[in-house]
């Protein structure tokens, strides 16, 4: 657990938060069976004897879901333990076939590492417990049923990764930005195609509060949130209920809870079990999974470049702060962004800058992803240069760059001139222009020569003016 004394309490409480990531690997068949996992096929299409339970099927063990198991643990410096246990998890619920779910409890695949993220400027390391192979369940549907339920075991044996983290999280913020930075990593790793509209990548938040200093207070798990914004909000209604509660003397239940983004509420669904209530044993059907060092070794030859190597490489061989060199590597496709941007000869911190500036905060604004940027790494890398070389001003650029967004134009200097934006180097042009503004605003230069540099950049601001932004400010 983090030792890190939280920088803010929340109406005088620590806010104590773990998440449980549900990551569905992306083999092209199921856990346990040869059944299809891909999705939207019609109900119960795509569920085989073995996953509907039938009597005398037996449960295969697919490679492909220990091998992305593997990465992960490699990715976060965890331990891939040579030898682990599955075991049944038995709880009755009518999309559980068997009554029981395969799964790891007492020895994981995957034990420990760490996950490193910023959350604004300060960086956050969270400590993993584990991360353990399981089998998904099939799913209830309730509508379009005539008031009636149906289910549909397409979902079942499905293989999942959970990914446990220790009680490091301080406030719905940093749990939010854990779940993105670890939505990017399996994606990155190949393991998971993080669609969380399909169920792909899921969050179970566990949520509790106390006096600082004090044992950890009850726990509430709030189950299945598939948004970075839903978590946030959800955590942050929960920490505010239970307050109030303890405020007015009420005890915290154990319990599994809901979020409603339609109402920004969270309620109880059921009371929450603890291990013991579920029974586990190990499965008399798979035998202890054996992990030998030549496999771990293979599937290490095999991984790309992790975000912190590539996070080191960028800082050393390209001088970025860190902080930099990690947002160019919140996904696979950013940093391949950057790395093509500085490739066509732009420097890369100002690639870095137009990273987290303007194309961030257009991708955020149209929901797009850097793949469907409609500024290309390349066109990127010419704006730069006209920067660079004085030949439009950091204003004139974003205009080239607002047309090459909106597609009014594909070549940057054909840009520059329709839109008339190349600035003056005239040196005798600007100095007559000077000479005009300083007689003009003899108070700003009586200020500046006073030691009030904020008139000077009343000064260059009025040469702007003069020149309708074309004078070069250096």
């Amino acid at each position: 657990m983090s030792t890190k004394t939280p920088s803010k309490l929340v109406r005088g409480y620590e806010v104590v938060i773990g998440l449980e990531n549900h990551v569905q690997l992306s083999t092209q068949s199921k856990i346990f069976s040869g059944a299809s996992t891909a999705f939207g096929a019609a109900p119960n299409t795509q569920a085989c004897p073995v996953d509907l339970a039938l009597p005398g099927t037996l449960p295969v063990l697919n490679r492909a879901a220990v091998e992305r198991a593997i990465r992960f643990g490699l990715a976060v410096g965890a331990k891939v333990a040579p030898l682990s246990i599955f075991a049944r998890k038995n709880y009755f619920y009518p999309d559980l076939p068997k009554g029981y779910q395969i799964s790891q409890f007492e020895i994981p695949v995957v034990q420990g590492g760490e996950v490193s993220f910023f959350v604004g400027d300060e960086k956050k390391t969270v400590k993993l417990t584990r991360a353990h192979l399981e089998e998904d369940a099939g799913k209830s549907l309730h509508e379009d049923y005539h008031g009636q339920s149906g289910i549909d075991l397409n979902r079942a044996g499905t293989p999942l990764l959970e990914i446990v983290s220790e009680p490091d999280m301080r406030s719905g913020a940093e749990a939010a930005e854990y779940a993105k930075t670890l939505h990017a990593l399996v994606m990155w790793l190949g393991i998971c195609d993080g669609n969380m509209q399909e169920g792909s990548f899921r969050c179970d938040v566990n949520v509790s509060v106390r006096k600082p200093g004090q044992p950890y207070g009850t726990r509430r798990e709030i189950k299945n949130l598939n948004s970075f914004r839903y978590l946030l909000q959800a955590v942050d209604y929960e920490v505010n209920w239970q307050i109030d509660q303890i405020e007015d003397g009420l005890p915290i239940q154990q319990a599994t809870v809901l979020f409603n983004p339609d109402t920004g509420e969270t309620r109880a669904m059921r009371s929450k079990e603890d291990s013991a209530d579920y029974r586990y044993f190990p499965d008399p059907d798979l035998p202890p999974l054996v992990i030998a060092p030549e496999w771990v070794e293979r599937v290490k030859g095999e991984m790309p470049e992790l975000p912190a190597v590539m996070v080191q490489r960028f800082v050393e061989a390209d001088g970025l702060p860190e902080y930099d060199a990690t947002m160019m590597t919140q996904s696979l496709a950013t940093a391949r962004y950057y790395e093509a941007a500085k490739a066509a000869g732009a420097a890369p911190k100002l690639v870095a800058n137009w990273v987290m500036g303007e194309i961030s905060k257009r991708l955020n604004s149209e929901g797009l992803e850097i793949t469907a940027a409609p500024v290309s790494a390349e066109r990127l890398a010419q704006l730069i240069a006209r920067i660079a070389d004085g030949t439009i001003s950091n204003n004139s650029a974003k205009q080239v760059f607002d047309a090459l967004w909106a597609g009014e134009g594909s070549e940057v200097d054909a840009i520059i001139a329709a839109k008339d934006l190349k600035q003056s180097n005239d040196t005798g042009a600007i100095e007559a222009i000077l000479d005009e503004v300083l007689a003009a605003n003899q108070k700003s230069v009586d200020e500046y020569r006073a030691g009030k540099d904020k008139a000077f950049n009343a000064l260059v601001g009025q040469v702007m003016k003069a020149s309708k932004g074309k004078a070069n400010p250096a």
